[in-house]
């Protein structure tokens, strides 16, 4: 009975502690979150975080202090861009493109939040980023950025296969002395070229993610 007494007097309020908890809690007992039972030594998760309170299996978590949350590790393996404001793989210290905030947007294929999620992030070649699971779905139907339409990945491969094809497919006679402006994605600059039905070159860095910037020219002779 005395255990009993002072095990209850142990975890529930009494007028002179004042009241545990708020009050709709009617136990009034003395919540402590900790990794193992104090009684059993049972022990309730591989990984405990004292700060987010997370019990988990041992993924090799870690606690970021900057993004305020466990990440998925192990630890060494990552860095956090405190531009970015995101854990980021080591292998992109110093080699993407910072953006501001950039993980607190929400991923532009899903929809759905990206600082928080489990599935890792994808830097694109312009800083936005993408769940991989959505990048990876994304390039099976197009090869550009869905926010601002800059190549998603290194295309100089296909920019050279692209230059062969438009060298053996020739524009009917009407066609060949025809110019248009051009506006780069890749590289925003703007260049008048020859027009061609399977693409058109930038002058700047000879990339075909282009769009028509302006009408049709035709020389005046051929008009």
């Amino acid at each position: 009975m005395a255990a009993k007494a002072a095990r209850e007097d142990g975890v529930r309020s009494t007028p002179e502690r004042g009241r545990r908890g708020c009050e709709h809690y009617d136990r009034g007992c003395l919540l402590k979150a900790q990794q193992t039972c104090e009684d059993c030594s049972t022990l309730f998760g591989e990984y405990y975080c004292s700060i987010c309170h997370l019990f988990d299996k041992d993924k090799k978590q870690y606690h970021c202090e900057n993004c305020g949350i466990c990440r998925i590790g192990p630890k060494e393996d990552f860095f956090h861009c405190l531009k970015c404001n995101l854990c980021l793989a080591m292998n992109l210290r110093g080699k993407h493109k910072c953006i501001e905030n950039v993980s607190r947007q929400n991923c532009p294929i899903c929809l759905e939040d990206i600082h928080t999620s489990r599935v890792v992030a994808h830097v694109l070649p312009c800083g936005h980023l993408l769940h991989r699971t959505c990048y990876e779905e994304m390039l099976k139907e197009g090869y550009r950025c869905p926010l601002c339409m800059h190549s998603a990945l290194d295309m100089t491969r296909y920019w050279r296969q692209l230059d062969n094809e438009v060298a053996q497919t020739p524009m009917p006679s009407e066609y060949q002395n025809v110019t248009v402006d051009i506006l780069c994605n890749d590289c925003n600059g703007r260049s008048t070229v020859q027009f061609h039905i399977l693409g058109m070159k930038c002058k700047i860095c000879d990339s075909y993610n282009t769009a028509q910037a302006g009408g049709r020219r035709v020389p005046v002779d051929q008009q």
